[in-house]
């Protein structure tokens, strides 16, 4: 593990497992509180409330960083930044769709270094740090730190963190593409491109929120793309992707979460995408 990230990869993971308590007792909750932002866009209780656990713990585990999260803004202005977004998928997880997920990410000067994507609803979650490549683990527990103590349990066995790669596949004619939903890009301008591109590639479904990109980081599908994305949405996936192989930028080329969209690739693709896209 990379020695400078090692301590803000642990104290990630650790918000992961806190999170993971908070949103997943909300899961399927018949007197789930839920109201309309200004943006149009729904937000629950446990959105909420999973963001305030976080911040109350970075408060007391990193007072002198700054944080950006979806439901409550931006505090402080350092170079240290931890980017929240504490449910993303919102939509899924108000209908009781499984795919949704806390984002954790720090970045450093507007670079993204660290990355933990946890989906307690699909038993999965995925993290990365800058030089120490990709990882997934199924069904992840609580951290000791975190976790309750119970008179007398015993520590089940963990099961085993994996090592993850994006794919091969270095034509697009044998690519699978995820473009999360036709109305994003069909409101972008780009419907008829992203039709075109669905012509010339072997496989195209709409995975959706954060479910497309790690797909892409373990090698099942080669290309994920989006817009209407905030910094929030996006800064954690790109550690997890980059450290996998492959490659993170907007749909017109540039590097950074906050340029508002998104396309991943397996690296290999990335330019004849870029082109498809132009």
């Amino acid at each position: 593990m990379t020695a400078s990230y090692a301590d803000d990869l642990a104290l990630a993971l650790e918000l992961a497992d806190l999170a993971d308590r908070v949103s997943l007792g909300r899961f399927r909750a018949v007197d789930l509180e839920i109201r309309t932002k200004p943006d149009r866009t729904p937000v629950t209780e446990a959105d909420l409330a999973t963001e305030r656990a976080i911040r109350d713990r970075l408060a007391a585990a990193r007072p002198d960083d700054g944080i950006i999260g979806e439901e409550f803004g931006t505090e402080g202005t350092t170079s240290r930044q931890w980017i929240i977004d504490p449910i993303d998928g919102t939509a899924n997880f108000l209908r009781g769709v499984p795919v949704w997920g806390t984002l954790i990410a720090l970045a450093i000067d507007g670079e993204p270094v660290v990355g933990v994507v946890s989906a307690p609803a699909m038993g999965r979650r995925w993290w990365a740090s800058r030089g120490d490549g990709a990882w997934t683990v199924d069904a992840p527990g609580t951290t000791a730190a975190a976790a309750p103590a119970t008179a007398g349990a015993t520590d089940a066995p963990q099961p085993a963190p994996r090592r993850i790669a994006v794919s091969s596949v270095a034509a697009l004619d044998d690519a699978s593409l995820s473009f999360q939903s036709l109305a994003q890009w069909r409101d972008a301008g780009y419907l008829d491109r992203l039709l075109a591109l669905s012509e010339r590639v072997w496989r195209d479904r709409a995975y959706g929120d954060l479910w497309s990109y790690m797909l892409l980081a373990e090698g099942v599908i080669d290309i994920a793309g989006e817009f209407d994305v905030k910094v929030y949405d996006l800064a954690a996936l790109i550690p997890i992707v980059e450290e996998a192989g492959g490659r993170f930028t907007s749909i017109t080329g540039e590097r950074g979460p906050g340029n508002g969209s998104a396309l991943a690739t397996n690296g290999l693709l990335h330019d004849a995408v870029l082109d498809a896209l132009r």
